[in-house]
């Protein structure tokens, strides 16, 4: 069971929580004005393509967290102020790799892109650290750590992995500026993932020579969350062999994600191998977002180790996820071919109707939509996930589409939609759709000598990089 699944009671508390801080968009140029389309637009592939991936870029520049200019866990348009100032570390990642990719395309200026990044890459270097791994939430006013429950108060490794691979990208595409700024930009993310202790999470005695998810100062190791596949913590794992400072030997990837060879999987679903062993019960598959917070930057196609070819299986997690969807065995109404896609995110409460958070999959299916599911799937399903676009913004922009994007979920069975986003749903859309456009981030994090160092530790193999 990942994080995910044992949080939901505690983040659905959370999401009905209030705060009184302010949070006005932040300053700098804002990339567009809101939901403006008519019920039926006919834009082009190319023009829809460039609207989402500015609109998803839209939640980590005109709504990022004030002072550190990272990402705000959460942005709801029916309660702008809550959590104002809660800072998400993963979603953070994925938001550095998200204004990559608007300064690639030009949707925001370079020069006041890296007065942004050197704001956030400062708040990093003073913020909490946990034998260098930052916590799950920060008090973007301070730096201190925000407790995401009462024992996770200190170094969550999943979350830090997902900025670090935001790290790596940053530093990658400034390293060879000639620009004072830019080149310091590349120098301070360099040194930040360089001083994350990720040998140190190997000692949870609870689960020895593996990768732990949590420690507290606190509270030790009694999260105890060893971290084995397949999931979303695949990235963690070969962040944690490429480091030079605090590296793991191939053993711990064995035992703890690859289960000693069980992370296989012989059976199929829709008649497509599933490749590999999903953390969930009955063989089926896990939320989409397994098979995309690992491969912002970590490029699937081609890559394998002794167990898994890890291009097939995340490629038939996105077309099982999408021939689920158009079999639709519960009879939800608007399931289709163009209306698909099961993953972590707002939900609708079954019992009262009200909000809630859920990990929708196969196996827990709640007859809800999350958007990011298809959108982010795009270098796996890219005609799926098309239609999926089009169905959001030239046939429902108005219901489905606000300021920052496609609204985080919504069911047509209910008639109902929840006006809010979450930072590691939106950060997803951009670079991987930028993925399947130009493999920009992907290049980016393969070619850097450490991660292909740390690939070839672990006994990887890509057919696209060469080694």
């Amino acid at each position: 069971m990942t994080k995910v699944l044992t949080i939901v009671l505690f983040t659905g508390l959370l999401i009905n929580s209030c705060s009184s801080e302010d949070s006005s968009p932040t300053s700098g140029t804002p990339i567009g004005g809101g939901n403006t389309g008519t019920p039926t637009n006919n834009y082009t592939d190319a023009q829809l393509i460039e609207m989402v991936q500015k609109d998803a870029l839209k939640y980590f520049w005109d709504y990022a967290e004030s002072g550190s200019k990272l990402a705000r866990e959460r942005y709801h348009t029916d309660n702008p102020s809550q959590d104002a100032n809660i800072v998400t570390t993963g979603g953070s990642g994925f938001g550095l790799m998200t204004i990559l990719v608007g300064i690639k395309n030009g949707y925001i200026s370079r020069g006041e892109a890296v007065s942004r990044l050197t704001t956030s890459l400062n708040f990093l270097q003073n913020a909490n650290r946990f034998h260098g791994a930052w916590p799950h939430w920060i008090n973007g006013t301070n730096g201190q750590v925000v407790p995401f429950s009462q024992k996770d108060n200190g170094g969550d490794l999943v979350e830090t992995s997902f900025l670090a691979q935001g790290l790596i990208c940053v530093r990658e595409y400034f390293k060879n500026s000639s620009d004072a700024s830019e080149l310091a930009i590349s120098q301070k993310a360099d040194a930040l993932w360089k001083g994350i202790e990720w040998n140190w999470y190997t000692q949870n005695p609870a689960a020895p020579n593996m990768l732990t998810w949590h420690w507290s100062p606190n509270y030790d190791w009694q999260m105890n969350m060893p971290l084995r596949g397949f999931d979303e913590t695949l990235i963690t794992y070969i962040m944690a062999a490429a480091s030079p400072n605090y590296s793991i030997d191939k053993p711990v990837y064995q035992q703890g994600w690859a289960r000693s060879g069980s992370i296989k999987n012989t059976g199929s679903q829709f008649g497509l191998p599933v490749v590999v062993n999903h953390n969930v019960a009955n063989g089926t598959v896990g939320p989409m977002f397994w098979s995309h917070y690992s491969f912002l930057g970590l490029d699937p196609r081609g890559l394998s180790d002794e167990y898994v070819n890890y291009g097939d299986a995340t490629t038939n997690h996105a077309k099982i996820m999408y021939q689920y969807c158009v079999a639709n065995p519960k009879g939800w109404q608007g399931y289709n071919s163009k209306s698909w896609g099961l993953t972590a995110s707002y939900s609708r409460n079954p019992s009262t109707g009200g909000d809630d958070y859920a990990a929708h999959q196969p196996n827990n299916d709640l007859g809800i939509i999350s958007p990011t599911a298809a959108l982010s799937s795009m270098p796996y399903t890219p005609t799926e996930s098309m239609n999926m676009l089009r169905f959001l913004y030239n046939e429902n922009y108005n219901k489905y589409v606000g300021v920052a994007g496609p609204y985080d979920a919504y069911s047509v069975h209910y008639n109902w939609v929840i006006p809010r986003y979450l930072a590691i749903d939106q950060g997803t859309i951009a670079p991987m759709v930028e993925n399947y456009k130009s493999q920009f981030l992907w290049q980016l994090f393969m070619n850097a000598p450490d991660i292909k160092q740390g690939l070839i530790k672990l006994g990887f193999h890509s057919t696209q990089y060469g080694f």
